[in-house]
């Protein structure tokens, strides 16, 4: 099966999987459910930007080190993040009362303790602009503005904007089971993979046993599945017919270099991929059908294209798709080998090409579309 027919039939066996309420922190990487929209604008009052002495700025025009302007009583200290006292909008550095700023915060300029500094506590020394120093009311995040929107991920920076506005976010997670055989090297992959784009996974064994390979694939617990290994022609490679046995194989061999045995379908109402147990190629067949399946699960948008000129020319043969492992360098994108590379070339990559079947490659310095990993 030519893997575009493939990736639109594992993903049309997809539904997006209900919404979970989570807090600003534990939704990093997920997909939101909905538009995250702030209703009352942050902050809801002036607040200190930095720490200083919260004036009127009309009460400080004209003030400098030759012309001190004496307030009527002396002025607040703010720290950072502070909210400012009434009748204030504007904030002074700690210099501005002409003593060491140290001693003077402390003392909160209490006119009964700073007299021993030679300092009057109502004398500022510094002029102050409205608003200096201060974030007004609804400045940080005006009311009505959308942080993301339905299908956009989390990430580490709207984590800012959302632990100002919101308590908790609705997000899809989809939850897997990776099954696999022993010794398994691929699942730790998998698990960051899936949690960097949204996702939770579980790991277990793949049984030998056709039938009992089967009933794990019935057993409820997950959104989706993963079987890795057992797709190939060996005499013991039953992953396909036990697929067939607990629900239907839809498709068994993609027109996918390397990830010719991959294989998917359905078992108990969920999607199940088989993934082929050499790493090059399961991690190939992920990339071509379990990433589409994962984004259709969480709901998730089409990622922003990632665009690197290649630094050595690819080839390609007519009528697969083929894989292409490659590292980001200065100059672009440095092919390293498709099917069939070994585990130290492997090892050093950190996006993919994806070359259609109707292609026969690209020379050096095409610009191409690349998968980070």
């Amino acid at each position: 099966m030519p893997v575009a027919d493939a990736a639109a039939a594992l993903v049309a066996l997809a539904r997006p999987v209900a919404p979970v309420s989570l807090g600003p922190a534990a939704a990093l990487g997920a997909v939101v459910a909905g538009d995250l929209t702030v209703e009352a604008g942050q902050p809801e009052d002036r607040t200190a930007l930095r720490d200083g002495w919260a004036v009127r700025a009309a009460d400080s025009v004209g003030a400098s080190p030759s012309a001190p302007v004496r307030l009527v009583a002396p002025p607040l200290w703010v720290e950072s993040g502070e909210t400012l006292p009434p009748g204030t909008d504007a904030l002074l550095p700690p210099e501005a009362l002409g003593a060491d700023p140290r001693m003077m915060a402390a003392l909160g300029a209490d006119p009964r303790m700073t007299a021993a500094l030679g300092a009057d506590p109502r004398e500022i020394e510094t002029e102050a602009a409205a608003g200096e120093g201060t974030r007004a009311p609804g400045a940080e995040i005006p009311a009505g503005t959308r942080i993301l929107a339905a299908g956009e991920r989390v990430g580490a920076l709207h984590g800012l904007a959302l632990a100002a506005g919101f308590g908790r976010v609705a997000v899809r997670r989809p939850h897997w089971r990776l099954l696999a055989a022993t010794p398994d090297t691929l699942s730790p992959v998998l698990h960051a993979w899936i949690n960097a784009r949204g996702g939770s996974a579980e790991s277990g064994a793949r049984p030998a046993e056709i039938d009992t390979l089967a009933a794990a694939m019935r057993a409820p617990g997950a959104d989706a599945l993963v079987v890795i290994g057992g797709t190939g022609p060996g005499r013991r490679d039953g992953s396909a017919a036990a697929l067939a046995q607990a629900g239907r194989l839809h498709a068994h061999g993609i027109a996918l270099r390397p990830g010719e045995t991959a294989g998917f379908g359905e078992a108990a109402g969920r999607p199940v991929l088989l993934l082929p147990g050499r790493p090059d190629a399961a991690l190939a067949a992920w990339l071509a059908l379990g990433r589409p399946l994962l984004d259709a699960l969480a709901g998730a948008a089409p990622d922003v294209p990632v665009r690197l000129p290649l630094t050595r020319k690819v080839a390609s043969a007519i009528g697969l798709t083929e894989v292409v492992f490659l590292r980001r360098v200065p100059a672009g994108a440095e092919p390293l080998g498709g099917a069939e590379i070994p585990l130290h070339r492997l090892a050093r990559a950190d996006v993919a090409l994806l070359v259609p079947p109707a292609h026969e490659g690209y020379p050096a310095g095409t610009p191409v579309e690349v998968l980070p990993l």
